[in-house]
């Protein structure tokens, strides 16, 4: 069981960070990826995969941060892409949502990491909200020249996933899929991902599952919590929770080139 999203370097963490990664692999998890979305975030998201064990990290710039890309910023990311504990370029991508980098500015830092990771010959970390026809058309030419490409946190509809899946993608699923209200359209579409593009992930401290029992105190979300997702999901899809488990693992390993 592995958390392919975990933002471990938020200061909502700050306080009890170790025993937030304790608490996970207590739970059974044996691995997380954790995310860079920015400069800053991408050393402190490294530095943290280094000092724990089973932890992996991105190294990239959220579409939110797009406007800090600069020439300076693509090489401080490139060196260190290049660290061991850093697995995939991202998060990068397209948000029209909200828009806190103009879409001008949120397309070039993606088409540049994009070419990085070619480059680099890694795969990506990404992240698309209502964009998903301009994301297509800038990913499209380089997924031939990447090894693999993860669109975390998938939200999208039916025919964006079989877009999504068409071009090789592998989907990243959250507790999202877990709130009663929101959720739902998500749900229906879990047994249309083929199991060998199934990815499963927290996006802690955000994205807390609502049907959890008993709710935390907190609204916090944490790793620890991976396992109840994975267990909806298999439930959703009518598999068993242990032998999904597994298929993800092997996910993971084929997609990041990991071991553990």
């Amino acid at each position: 069981m592995f958390d392919i999203g975990v933002n471990l370097t938020s200061s909502q963490f700050s306080r009890d960070r170790d025993g937030v990664v304790s608490r996970a692999f207590s739970t059974g998890l044996n691995g997380m990826l954790i995310t860079g979305t920015n400069l800053e975030e991408s050393i402190a998201a490294q530095q943290m995969a280094q000092h724990y064990a089973r932890c992996w990290s991105t190294a990239g710039v959220h579409p939110h941060d797009s406007s800090h890309w600069t020439p300076d910023v693509a090489d401080a990311i490139r060196r260190l892409a290049q660290q061991p504990e850093v697995v995939a370029v991202g998060e990068c991508g397209l948000d029209f949502n909200r828009n806190f980098s103009t879409p001008q500015e949120q397309e070039t830092a993606f088409s540049a990491q994009l070419a990085l990771a070619a480059e680099l010959n890694m795969p990506v970390f990404l992240h698309c909200r209502d964009a998903h026809e301009r994301f297509i058309t800038l990913l499209k030419p380089w997924l031939d020249k990447l090894p693999g490409a993860v669109l975390h946190c998938f939200t999208g509809t039916r025919e964006e996933l079989d877009e999504c899946l068409a071009h090789g993608l592998y989907i990243g699923i959250t507790g999202w899929v877990c709130d009663e209200r929101r959720g739902l359209e998500l749900r229906e579409l879990l047994p249309f991902i083929p199991a060998n593009r199934l990815l499963i992930e927290t996006d802690a401290p955000w994205l807390l599952p609502r049907d959890l029992s008993p709710k935390p105190s907190s609204r916090r979300n944490e790793p620890a919590h991976l396992s109840h997702i994975l267990e909806r999901i298999a439930h959703w899809r009518g598999e068993e929770t242990q032998a999904l488990s597994d298929t993800t693992d092997r996910n993971v390993k084929a997609l990041f080139g990991i071991a553990f």
